[in-house]
């Protein structure tokens, strides 16, 4: 029974640290793809295409629902080491939240030049065509709950699948004569 308390902690140590590494490199690999981007040079109306499918498939609120998890994240690290300022603190996140408030268009700018590199002006006039359809309209307005759905389905399947898998792979080193 120690063995296999000792096997998971291991194991758990190796996630761990892979699922940190994965982020690293995912990071390396975003800000890789990111720069030539950023750098190539766009003609305006195909950026302009790009802002309007921005514009109309932006309903998750992406900018705003990062703020706020900013300025959370924020006041738990101040008042977690000044608890007596707390609520100096929550006036001081809310006046730097109205900072940022008009400064969302930067942002949807960097994610249109994201699309405007990767996609034709045709292919971008196409795009923006489909999202002024009601069929297009109610695709960008349901993706934020379908999302959370695909999620909430991703999760259950990862946890019932977790265990079974390490079942299997167990299993499969005894037959190999390990006792794990």
């Amino acid at each position: 029974m120690d063995r296999d308390k000792m096997a998971i902690s291991m194991m758990t140590g190796v996630m761990t640290r892979a699922r940190a590494l994965l982020a690293v490199a995912l990071s390396a690999a975003m800000l890789v793809v990111a720069v030539p981007a950023m750098a190539q040079e766009v003609p305006p109306e195909q950026l302009a295409l790009a802002r309007k499918y921005i514009d109309l498939t932006d309903r998750a609120a992406v900018y705003e629902i990062t703020l706020v998890e900013i300025g959370i994240g924020t006041m738990r690290q101040i008042v977690q080491q000044n608890p007596e300022i707390m609520d100096e603190t929550d006036a001081a996140v809310g006046k730097v939240l109205e900072e940022y408030k008009e400064r969302k268009g930067e942002l949807l700018d960097q994610f249109a030049r994201v699309y405007a590199v990767r996609f034709t002006v045709e292919e971008l006039q196409e795009i923006v065509a489909f999202y002024e359809t009601p069929t297009g309209k109610k695709l960008a307005q349901a993706n934020t709950e379908v999302n959370s759905d695909l999620q909430a389905v991703l999760q259950v399947f990862t946890n019932n699948t977790r265990s079974e898998f390490f079942a299997k792979v167990r299993a499969e080193l005894r037959a190999q004569g390990f006792e794990v």
